[in-house]
């Protein structure tokens, strides 16, 4: 299996505060790779790394054999890293189908034509196609998290970061996110995903790399991960409070 992203000690301070620190791990084409922590472990801080919105101090970043450690966001998003934020984003004023559209063409460079077709295919996977039509801003939280994803997903990604897509939602929410997950990953797309909601992550990945402090605590299968004494030493704390 080929690595589709490799991390290499990568660090970050802001002051005397280190976010991330010497951190290594890579993702596998393919797969969905969750990504756990208390707060103030650095994920976000990994995410804007990643995709160019923070410099790393020292370490590199390579997509797909190629470093690019120094390159902008949107050279990043061109060659084909995609990202959701926590609280959607879109633009409120103009309609689900409009806001699929500018991702497409502006973050894909797709032409109009070629979008259209494509925009129709996302519409279906995040369950939006009845809503198309409907302003962005008026939509309830479950739907504006599915056009999160569904902005993503218009700038044709070969890699795409979730940044806390379930947080907020019901029980029954989640599920129908994770079902999108799925759909993306069946699509070909590789996915690197932070969520605190422990189901989500035992039961929608394939893979779990747990931070603490801005370091790799643990990386592999989420079942043993979760159970082994390094993490819920971190989670539940020790009689010294260590973690």
């Amino acid at each position: 299996m080929s690595d589709i992203l490799v991390v290499n000690h990568l660090q970050k301070c802001f002051g005397n505060l280190v976010a991330v620190n010497d951190l290594s791990f890579e993702v596998h084409e393919g797969e969905i790779l969750g990504m756990m922590g208390p707060n103030g472990a650095g994920k976000t801080t990994v995410f804007n790394l990643l995709t160019g919105m923070l410099k790393p101090d020292t370490g590199t970043i390579l997509f797909e054999g190629r470093e690019i450690t120094r390159e902008s966001p949107s050279k990043r998003c061109r060659r084909g890293i995609g990202r959701t934020y926590q609280i959607p984003r879109p633009f409120d004023k103009m309609t689900v189908y409009e806001n699929l559209l500018v991702a497409a063409v502006h973050g894909g460079g797709l032409g109009e034509k070629t979008a259209r077709g494509y925009i129709r295919e996302i519409l279906q996977m995040t369950d939006l196609l009845t809503l198309k039509n409907h302003l962005a801003g008026g939509l309830p939280l479950l739907d504006r998290k599915r056009l999160e994803l569904g902005r993503a997903m218009a700038t044709q990604p070969r890699l795409i970061l979730l940044d806390e897509v379930a947080g907020g939602l019901t029980e029954g929410e989640t599920v129908e996110v994770m079902a999108i997950v799925k759909r993306m990953q069946e699509r070909g797309m590789t996915i690197v995903w932070i969520e605190h909601i422990l189901m989500m992550m035992s039961k929608g990945v394939d893979r779990l790399l747990v931070l603490a402090e801005g370091h790799r605590l643990n990386c592999g299968d989420p079942g043993e991960v979760m159970c082994s004494k390094e993490v819920l030493e971190c989670y539940l704390g020790t009689e010294d409070d260590e973690c």
